[in-house]
């Protein structure tokens, strides 16, 4: 059974499902400014503890930006445990009317002789700011002089921590409601927000982390309760899948047989990037389809594998596949398609989706699933679909969904309940829904993957997880999130080696088995 605070730490909500579990908290009885005491005071105690451009000495100069709501006053209790720690503490108080306690916790703050000031052009310089002026469930646009204000701020050149979310962006789109603190770091209370995993929210969130006030999992799962789930796929949880365990006593058809139909003669290096992705995975059996022309170029990089070489087009796409004797799509635990196979595969394609075995559809497969009608064409199937877009293919393949560009979550919730497939929405930060509506979000991932054939790898990788699922009643949502996660972890592991320039799709396989380790 997971701890509570791995429980905790996979937790994603909606401001709305926030406001309610505080609600619950404080019927509860804990008090309001016990829990402000709390907050801050964890806050204040890590501060000094994160790597900045310059280390936060005692006697550093520390500006606090304070807002009108409780945001404020836990930045002004930081202020106050700043102010004892013998940092030299100033306040940014732009606005009249406070909530009580934040008005309070001014007052005492303006006692201890802490300079306070109104207005923009009255601030002093710093090493860092402490960024207070709005916490979550903020839906309006900034407007002057607090938006000038902040964009004054923003052009400084000292880091700016932020608390619970970056003041101006949305809880829950991450949308810059006019404009938006660009902060350094980022301190989110108690349950991750939406926003953290939106990519348009990314550039303003800097290096972000969680706040655990320790939020009782009771409050928590009476909330969510007839809610879809929102999570995160954890490192703890992936490596609770993987590898995927066996037995002591087995053979190679019990651990997946996964097909391939990739490839063409224009796009060779498609079917084997998705190849050496499969075999990392560590499924059993593993057949690819390519094009006759291709055949001894993949025996060479996949000596183990079983290459099948098809007929092809004119152009050096498959005409039509040309499996062994005996054997027929049924054969095969999971089918992945797509990658390097170019339009003039649609029949290909379209055997693909009319068989009964679980599919993966990517790249060229995505695309000419568009042309067919996505939703209407998959709605015919009897066997797990999953589908791994891009924004612009997910647009193609879902027009009437809301924009995926505004809220991600809400759009592959969306496109998985209307397909009745698992999507997954490639991005900075990728997000996984069911049919059900689950969504699991991989957390972190980096923009070295941001180059030709990186998506290839995570075709084959997962392929090859799914393949070797089905042999072990593993729910496949899951096994697509951890594929998905073990992809993102393998790309940060070579960017950190070779920089971020030096990972290609090609070294990016090589650190697969790195990444878990």
């Amino acid at each position: 059974m997971q701890d509570r605070q791995e429980q905790i730490s996979q937790v994603v909500v909606t401001a709305g499902q926030m406001r309610d579990i505080e609600k619950r908290i404080f019927a509860a009885g804990m008090p309001v400014v016990a829990l402000m005491e709390k907050v801050a005071g964890l806050i204040a105690r890590r501060i000094p503890e994160i790597p900045a451009n310059t280390p936060l000495l005692k006697g550093s100069r520390v500006g606090i930006l304070v807002g009108p709501g409780h945001n404020g006053g836990d930045a002004l209790v930081v202020a106050r445990e700043l102010y004892f720690r013998g940092y030299k503490v100033w306040i940014y108080s732009p606005f009249s009317k406070l909530k009580e306690l934040t008005s309070q916790h001014l007052q005492y703050a303006q006692s201890l002789g802490i300079p306070i000031y109104q207005t923009i052009e009255q601030l002093p310089d710093s090493d860092l700011l402490i960024d207070g002026l709005f916490g979550f469930g903020l839906e309006r646009n900034l407007t002057d002089p607090i938006a000038s204000a902040i964009n004054q701020l923003n052009e400084l050149s000292i880091p700016i921590y932020s608390i619970d979310l970056p003041s101006g962006l949305h809880t829950d789109t991450g949308e810059v409601l006019g404009t938006a603190i660009r902060a350094t770091h980022t301190f989110c209370l108690g349950l991750w927000k939406l926003a953290f995993f939106q990519d348009r929210a990314l550039e303003y969130l800097g290096k972000a982390e969680l706040i655990d006030f320790d939020i009782p999992l009771a409050d928590v799962e009476a909330v969510l309760k007839d809610a879809p789930k929102i999570k995160l796929i954890t490192r703890a949880k992936a490596l609770a899948t993987l590898p995927l365990r066996r037995p002591a006593v087995t053979h190679k058809y019990k651990e997946g047989h996964l097909l391939l139909i990739c490839g063409s003669r224009r796009y060779a290096g498609g079917a084997i990037l998705t190849g050496l992705g499969a075999r990392a995975s560590g499924v059993g059996m593993l057949s690819i389809a390519v094009p006759e022309s291709l055949k001894p170029l993949l025996v060479s990089h996949l000596p183990e594998a079983l290459i099948v070489g098809c007929p092809e087009t004119e152009s050096g796409a498959i005409a039509h596949l040309q499996l062994p004797e005996n054997t027929d799509l049924s054969s095969f635990n999971a089918i992945a398609c797509g990658p390097g196979l170019t339009r003039d595969a649609t029949p290909i394609v379209q055997e693909a989706i009319n068989s009964d075995r679980p599919l993966l559809l990517d790249a060229d497969g995505l695309n000419i699933l568009a042309q067919m009608g996505a939703i209407a064409t998959l709605k015919k199937r009897q066997a797990v679909t999953v589908l791994t877009p891009h924004t612009g293919e997910f647009e193609r393949l879902f027009p009437d969904v809301a924009d995926a560009k505004h809220d991600r979550v809400k759009a592959v919730q969306e496109a998985a309940a209307q397909s009745e497939a698992i999507v997954l929405l490639k991005g900075a930060r990728t997000a996984i829904a069911n049919p059900q509506g689950a969504v699991w979000i991989v957390p972190e991932s980096t923009p070295a993957l941001a180059r030709g054939g990186s998506g290839d790898v995570l075709t084959g990788l997962l392929g090859g997880l799914l393949a070797q699922a089905t042999t072990k009643q593993i729910p496949l949502e899951d096994i697509v999130a951890t594929a998905a996660w073990w992809h993102s972890q393998a790309g940060i592991l070579a960017a950190q080696e070779r920089t971020e320039l030096g990972v290609d799709a090609f070294t990016l396989t090589q650190y697969l088995m790195k990444a878990l380790t």
